[in-house]
């Protein structure tokens, strides 16, 4: 099975430093080889050889985006022509602004206090002993995400902070986009000294170096993180033999409550719908408090139906607007990613709370309200990654939380939770300083 990769492209070394009759297998168990060679000298590296790096990667970015877009461009067309979604074809689209975001990201990044030999917690036991909790790198870091070019340099800058090799697969879709941005990152490892392996793109569009990846990659590889649709998540929780960080669906609720602002409810709402429809952050079911129905149920919903969102109602939501279509049960727990939500009227708090509950994906969650008690009970009985009040849910983002960038969100309890910025990309250890003490 031949790399298909492009033999001009420089990620096309990487396939020629094994056999060019390579399997998948080779390829992929050759690149877990040189991340975990990479992760070690990475992982001693200092603060500013790091940053140095991010900047010049931020640098190479901002230089060379003609080069960037002609490659996006390449992608779009082929994307267009298999009928990708327009929310997709959104996820997929660079332009000059999203490149120099891209690279404003890494600056971010760079600036991020650097959690690597940072000392946790210290105290001292009765015996003398001076005991350490420190931070360390997780040490090689899979992602594996879909049509978001970005990723690559969010993902790539952050585990490279965190001392973490990384191992990026990106969707066919975005391969050429995704290449032409790994150019740079290597680049910007190259001027700062740090090993090239350190950000490694898989080079071919194979589905198996998924399936390799989900392997652990002969125990090269420490932990996943799939960044992409439910079935990509759901792959890689069922077949993954190292740690994830779960990154589900995105069915995010906004609650209008009877104390709710209807001024303030349309902005945020707008915002949390439609200012960009295809993102996880995006809102897919808005739920209205009975008690304020007849005024704020039509002035919501002519507003998104103006603002050409398809809305899919319950009976009295469709008794609003003859331009509401009925919702079916299926649609309380769907991720559009799209110009559509599903809404609802509730009776009261719990009753939200109770629906968010059944339906949500325990990703982000919002009340509008100018009750600071009803506020606060949502805030804590809601158990999802990000809870937010009388704020737009288009906030679940790593750069916003001041992160950085996020390799994603995620919705598990285990070690990550919410946006997965630098500091949930280390570990720890213990430091245990002694003057000669034996146990008894």
């Amino acid at each position: 099975m031949r790399a298909d990769v492009p033999p001009t492209h420089p990620d096309f070394l990487i396939v020629m430093n094994v056999q060019q009759s390579a399997s998948v297998h080779d390829i992929m168990a050759t690149l877990g080889r040189r991340a975990r060679a990479a992760a070690h000298g990475l992982g001693l590296a200092g603060s500013e050889q790091k940053n140095a790096a991010l900047r010049a990667m931020a640098q190479a970015l901002c230089g060379n985006i003609p080069a960037i877009l002609a490659e996006n461009v390449e992608d779009m067309k082929a994307a267009q022509a298999g009928g990708a979604a327009a929310s997709y074809l959104d996820r997929l689209r660079l332009d000059e602004g999203r490149v120099k975001a891209i690279g404003a990201g890494l600056e971010m990044i760079a600036d991020l206090p650097d959690p690597v030999g940072r000392v946790m917690d210290a105290w001292e036991r009765p015996n003398g002993l001076r005991i350490e909790r420190v931070r360390t790198p997780l040490g090689v870091i899979g992602v594996i995400f879909e049509s978001r070019p970005n990723v690559t340099a969010d993902a790539g800058g952050l585990c490279l902070k965190a001392g973490n090799a990384v191992i990026l697969r990106t969707g066919s879709d975005a391969m050429r986009s995704a290449m032409a941005i790994h150019e740079c990152m290597v680049k910007g490892l190259k001027e700062a000294g740090l090993p090239e392996d350190a950000i490694q793109l898989v080079p071919v569009k194979d589905r198996e170096a998924v399936g390799e990846m989900l392997k652990g990659l002969d125990g090269n590889l420490d932990v996943i993180v799939p960044r992409g649709g439910k079935s990509l998540v759901a792959r890689v929780q069922e077949e993954a033999r190292v740690p994830v960080f779960a990154h589900l669906e995105g069915i995010v609720h906004v609650y209008v409550h009877a104390k709710a602002d209807l001024e303030k409810a349309k902005e945020i709402v707008r915002n949390a719908k439609m200012r960009r429809t295809g993102i996880c952050g995006a809102a897919e079911t808005l739920l209205i408090d009975k008690a304020v129905a007849d005024t704020f149920a039509p002035a919501l919903v002519k507003m998104l139906l103006d603002e050409h969102c398809a809305v899919r109602g319950d009976a009295a939501i469709q008794a609003v607007d003859t331009r509401v279509t009925p919702a079916s049960d299926e649609d309380w727990s769907t991720e559009y990613l799209d110009a559509i939500i599903s809404a609802k009227i509730i009776d009261g708090l719990d009753a939200a709370i109770t629906h968010i509950e059944r339906y949500g994906s325990h990703h982000t969650d919002c009340i509008i309200t100018e009750d600071a008690a009803a506020a606060e009970t949502f805030l804590r009985e809601v158990d999802s990654a990000i809870v937010l009040h009388n704020a737009s849910t288009q906030f679940a983002d790593g750069g916003e939380f001041g992160f950085g960038a996020e390799i994603g969100i995620a919705t598990g309890r285990m070690h990550a939770r919410g946006p997965v910025g630098v500091e949930q990309l280390t570990s720890f250890k213990y430091k245990v300083h002694g003057n000669g003490q034996v146990r008894p």
